[in-house]
């Protein structure tokens, strides 16, 4: 017999992470830990990785469904939690790492046994142009090759001059660069910007305008010089079918899959069969998870033989993270079965 318990989380960012649609100091989730009746100290882990304002399982009695799912642990499937896509992915990660033994290994691979690495691009937050210069002078001496920096939270000429300058210090042989706007441009002035931004050799962007309006973010994909890629354009959109026409109509280059807001890896693994038959390609990347869902994720990813590099680079963001062995080692993201998995007091509830 299953038992199952949750614990909320606040963990707090060494410096504000700041995007075009907020600035966060701190970020809440949840942890829930699945373990059988008779062997208490022997249990999977896994994280409930709400993500407020965003994920579409945002909703006031959140903890009470986190609830039920404890109670429910015995007879739940995982298509019960189609529309709590967080939830669905700290159920699958518990229940999978339990299966292998509750020593935080949910998908065991040469990765998780540190004989790996998963290379990751570098993430430029917003901020002033000051502290963004200083953000990639730091990046490019960790070793990426790979930059991603958000855009569309400072003045467009100013953001094109730094970007600009980047590229005019690295070519396209030695940086690669991402851009991710968080919808941060108008549908009307969208190409025109990405028309400039094309003269600086840019890989991909993200979300260049609001999710949602899908004629328009067709029209873009079909237009823009830069391959556009959807992030928040895939967040709520739960069905099969409805998947299906999402990507058919707008035919991005690429999506960009976090597990956590996309379905659990069950509804990851979805959108990529969708992708696969539609010519579209996808790499995955974290949605500001701690070390215990950065872990699934990169051990998810790790047996799949993805070689693009994927957004995986932000446990080195809190100062509260989970102690584990995830670490960051220039642009790749490693895993150190030499060190150990150490949780904090956690408050736990059923």
């Amino acid at each position: 017999m299953l038992k199952a318990e949750f614990a909320p989380y606040e963990l707090v960012f060494k410096e504000p992470a700041r995007t075009s649609r907020q600035v966060m100091q701190t970020k809440s989730t949840y942890f829930i830990k699945v373990w059988e009746e008779d062997s208490p100290d022997i249990f999977g882990l896994g994280e409930c990785a709400l993500f407020k304002g965003l994920s579409c399982d945002d909703v006031p009695d959140y903890e009470d469904k986190l609830s039920e799912t404890c109670r429910d642990i015995n007879i739940l499937r995982t298509d019960d939690l189609l529309h709590y896509p967080s939830i669905r992915f700290g159920v699958e990660t518990a229940l999978f790492d339990l299966k292998n033994g509750g020593v935080r290994c949910p998908f065991p691979s040469p990765w998780s046994e540190g004989k790996d690495n998963i290379v990751i691009n570098g993430l430029v937050w917003m901020g002033s142009i000051d502290q963004m210069s200083r953000r990639i002078e730091e990046k490019l001496r960790a070793g990426f090759k790979c930059l991603k920096f958000k855009v569309g939270g400072e003045d467009f000429e100013q953001e094109y001059s730094l970007l600009d300058g980047v590229r005019r210090r690295f070519g396209v042989g030695e940086l690669t660069i991402r851009l991710d706007a968080n919808g941060a441009f108008m549908p009307e002035d969208a190409l025109t910007k990405l028309d400039r931004l094309s003269a600086l050799d840019i890989h991909s962007i993200e979300q260049p305008i609001h999710a949602g309006q899908i004629e328009e973010m067709a029209r873009i994909c079909a237009e823009s010089p830069i391959p556009v890629a959807l992030d928040e354009e895939l967040i709520g959109v739960n069905d099969t079918e409805q998947k299906y026409k999402l990507l058919e109509r707008i035919n991005p280059r690429y999506i960009i899959l976090k597990p956590a807001l996309c379905g659990g890896f069950s509804g990851s693994m979805e959108w990529i069969s969708i992708a696969n038959l539609l010519g579209i390609e996808w790499w995955a990347t974290s949605a500001l998870e701690s070390n215990v869902g950065l872990n699934a994720i990169a051990q998810w990813l790790s047996g799949m033989q993805h070689n693009m590099p994927q957004g995986l680079g932000t446990g080195a963001l809190y100062l509260n993270n989970i102690a584990s062995p995830v670490s960051q080692e220039g642009e790749g993201l490693i895993y150190k079965p030499s060190f150990n998995w150490e949780l904090p007091e956690l408050s736990w509830r059923s």
